[in-house]
């Protein structure tokens, strides 16, 4: 049997409806390594002539978002969570450097928070990471990458706070 979008979304759909808490998310993980390591999976929905960000599945009833990201280049993002909800992180193709980091201050009104590095890791192809709600990480990509993203809801309808680091 191909694994079709289809297939990837009614099985992360079923996981997070029996448990939509850490537990359901890395099961959830399990099923994002299964499309990675399908190659037509990758070469139809993670396309190397692709947006930077498209939203190729969006649950009707759970909300979840599954997104592909190609990007082009080099890029950086500044440490970041997901606002009230969760995210999981597979890589297709590339390699993406991952920080983790820890709140020093909450953010205030006009000011960003503020946080320190705790760990740094390689996301190579075939990995998938779970990031809590409030989880700070920040990726870096030496050059073009391809991943499978998904958000417990669409990040880009919510506010998200600004952090910055400090040693």
């Amino acid at each position: 049997m191909a694994f079709t979008l289809e297939y990837f979304a009614s099985q992360c759909h079923d996981i997070l409806k029996e448990d939509s808490g850490p537990a359901g998310r890395e099961r959830v993980c399990d099923v994002v390594r299964q499309a990675l390591a399908s190659p037509e999976f990758v070469a139809e929905h993670i396309r190397e002539d692709g947006p930077e960000r498209k939203i190729i599945y969006q649950d009707p009833e759970l909300g979840f978002c599954i997104l592909a990201h190609n990007y082009v280049g080099a890029k950086e993002s500044a440490p970041h969570d997901h606002g009230p909800t969760w995210a999981i992180y597979g890589q297709a193709t590339g390699k993406t450097i991952m920080t983790d980091w820890e709140k020093v201050s909450e953010p205030a009104p006009g000011k960003p928070g503020t946080c320190r590095p705790t760990r740094v890791y390689e996301l190579t192809p075939g990995m998938a990471y779970a990031y809590d709600p409030g989880v700070l990480h920040s990726p870096k990509r030496d050059d073009s990458t391809r991943l499978i993203r998904m958000e417990g809801i669409d990040v880009s309808k919510v506010g998200r706070h600004a952090y910055r680091p400090v040693d």
